[in-house]
């Protein structure tokens, strides 16, 4: 494979039926086997995620995309997937949920950015069933899948059943029954600049793969076929609105602040902002420099007790609200804005008390799926995955909309030029919008 100007790179979609197949673990593990060869591989990931993609950039070490139909859009769904087919090798999406799971689906993107599936099964408690198995796959959506993936492979013999019972669907790689790679918690895996030795296990990952030498050229040959017959759409290339220029913004971002879409960062950079980067847990202050603030979710809870002490970031953000500069804070930047924080065990951390009330961390899941919030500039588009609450008497100053369903979804809360929300926000699906409330305008 080779990688050139022309859409030359294959690209394939990596689903599951269901999520806990060992998506993200077939992916990385695709990944590092190629990277050993000397190949440059591409990594994007469906639907709105963080934690996995963290894992996937650190087994491509490239910066990884999301992709979704609604979210993120078609045509820009679209550009960034040719611009990774024209920089690298292989590019692998790596789906969300099972195959056909939500609206929209891993199954609808694959048809939508004409991408060959790979079905990866967890066929440590079956053998001739994956057949049947792999069969549903294909034929409930009429998709194109080029292949399977045998997670859980007990040995060549099992493999040998597997390969067999798949009949005309080629068994393209296995995976041996291992420990996971990254433990998981309530949100999802484990931050990668929290686990041990991350890169020799994701280096054993690319070892333990294998690989049907001949059955991966022949899926590689059917990409590239598909991609020749298709006829290529015109893509309209990046924005070149300049609204932000001679802002600059300050960025919240470490253990504690991780979850945000590397797009919004390319966002905000192409309105012309200049970006500062600063880590509370580390006692750093906001910037004095900053013209807006941006606090991303993460993992605050898990990291209360430094936050709560952290008073240099505490006094930084109370000037700085006092000042009027605009902050934006989303989810577990909102949770560091409270008067306190209640841990998973009850306990209460004091907080920055930019927002009066206070969040509390539950074992049940308090708010999930795809949301919009609509604006004069247009519609915000986003997500929102949550498993504490807020207790404020602040009153709504709007709320999102559930998609597809509809129905009222997140609070949206402005502060002076505070605005502060559990909605995680796609910035590239309405720039001005996002650029007003930097600038501390109405949106």
């Amino acid at each position: 494979m080779a990688a050139g100007t022309r859409l030359s790179a294959p690209a394939f979609l990596v689903s599951a039926i269901a999520s806990g197949q060992g998506k993200t673990t077939a992916t990385a593990a695709l990944a590092r086997h190629f990277r050993a060869q000397g190949l440059r591989v591409r990594l994007f990931k469906a639907g709105a995620d963080f934690l996995d993609a963290l894992i996937l950039e650190r087994a491509a070490d490239s910066p990884v995309h999301v992709l979704d139909l609604w979210m993120v859009g078609e045509p820009e769904c679209r550009r960034l997937l040719d611009e990774a087919r024209r920089e690298a090798d292989l590019v692998l999406v790596e789906g969300v949920m099972g195959l056909y799971d939500g609206s929209p689906s891993s199954a609808d993107l694959a048809r939508e950015l004409d991408l060959g599936v790979l079905a990866v099964i967890d066929v440590s408690a079956m053998a001739e069933t994956v057949g049947a198995v792999a069969l549903g796959l294909r034929d409930y959506g009429k998709l194109r899948l080029v292949g399977v993936i045998g997670n859980g492979v007990a040995g060549r013999g099992h493999a040998a059943m597997v390969a067999a019972a798949l009949k005309d669907t080629p068994l393209l790689a296995t995976l041996p029954r291992q420990a996971s790679v990254i433990a998981e918690r309530h949100l999802g895996l484990t931050l990668p600049s929290e686990a041990k030795d991350l890169d020799a296990h994701l280096d054993a990952l690319g070892r333990s793969l294998d690989l049907d030498a001949t059955a991966w050229e022949g899926a590689v040959a059917n990409a590239r076929a598909a991609l020749a017959e298709t006829p290529r759409r015109a893509v309209s290339g990046a924005r070149s609105d300049r609204t932000l220029a001679g802002c600059r913004i300050a960025v919240a971002r470490d253990s504690a602040f991780a979850f945000l879409y590397p797009a919004n960062l390319e966002c905000l950079e192409r309105l012309g902002a200049a970006l500062s980067f600063f880590s509370p847990l580390a006692g750093d202050a906001v910037p004095s420099e900053a013209a807006a603030v941006y606090l991303p979710g993460g993992y605050p809870e898990l990291h209360a007790a430094e936050l709560s002490g952290a008073e240099r970031f505490h006094r930084s953000l109370r000037q700085a609200q006092a000042e009027g500069v605009p902050m934006l804070a989303e989810c577990g930047g909102m949770m560091a804005l409270a008067e306190s924080l209640e841990d998973g065990s009850g306990r209460p951390w004091p907080m920055a008390g930019l927002i009066p009330g206070r969040t509390r961390v539950q074992s049940r899941l308090a708010g999930l799926g795809l949301q919009g919030l609509m604006t004069r500039h247009g519609e915000i588009r986003g997500h929102t995955f949550h498993y504490s609450t807020l207790d404020t008497p602040l009153a709504a100053a709007a709320r999102t909309v559930g998609y597809p369903r509809g129905g009222a979804g997140e609070a949206v809360y402005r502060v002076g030029a505070l605005t502060a929300t559990y909605f995680h926000a796609y910035f590239n699906s309405c720039p001005q919008a996002i650029a007003a409330i930097l600038l501390g305008q109405d949106p």
